[in-house]
């Protein structure tokens, strides 16, 4: 019998040690792009291609949910770093592309304290109906603009990309965002490659 438990005990071991992967929970396609960056550079999805990077919608006049998502962006990035993740990109989407020129989106930036503000990309360069379709088609989120204000209603959500421009996993961006799953889900998932 010690031995029969001792075999079941080696056996649950193996497994639970075999399993710890990242499973992706969506599996939604990034439609080609080929927006103007926050240093007034070009960035399309293939130059994205062989990194994972988190993505989200924000816009540099919001007066609600844009400062506390970049801030919470900030603590993920410090987490990443924590934990020695390297190959990544935060990606940013303006959903007020009028207004967030090359150089608002700087400005805006600089406001916060960023660990390392390579990995970072605010984009723009596109047209409100674009972005609007865009978000709908890549990340199924709504962006569009709040008729009775300057304001743009959007997603709240951090989206995670695989290495292969393909949405796998998305999270709370705004309160109670788990820094923690999503930093080991960036791990696992920088990892399997």
């Amino acid at each position: 019998m010690k031995r029969w438990m001792l075999m079941l005990i080696a056996s649950l071991l193996v497994l639970t040690g075999c399993g710890g992967g990242f499973e992706a929970q969506t599996n939604w396609e990034v439609e080609d792009f080929s927006f103007t960056t926050h240093r007034n550079e070009t960035l399309a999805l293939e130059d994205l291609k062989g990194e994972i990077w988190l993505a989200t919608f924000i816009f540099t006049n919001c007066a609600t949910v844009c400062p506390p998502m970049t801030a919470n962006m900030t603590d993920i990035q410090e987490s990443l770093e924590a934990e020695g993740v390297e190959g990544y990109k935060i990606v940013a989407f303006s959903v007020d592309p009028d207004v967030d020129t090359p150089e608002v989106l700087t400005e805006y930036l600089g406001m916060y304290e960023l660990t390392d503000e390579s990995k970072w990309e605010l984009l723009t360069g596109y047209d409100q109906t674009f972005i609007s379709q865009f978000a709908r088609n890549s990340f199924k989120t709504a962006v569009q603009n709040d008729p009775n204000s300057d304001q743009v209603i959007h997603g709240t959500s951090f989206y995670l990309v695989d290495q292969e421009g393909i949405v796998v996993k998305s999270y709370s961006g705004v309160s109670n965002v788990p820094v923690e799953e999503i930093t080991q889900d960036m791990k696992a998932l920088s990892e399997e490659n």
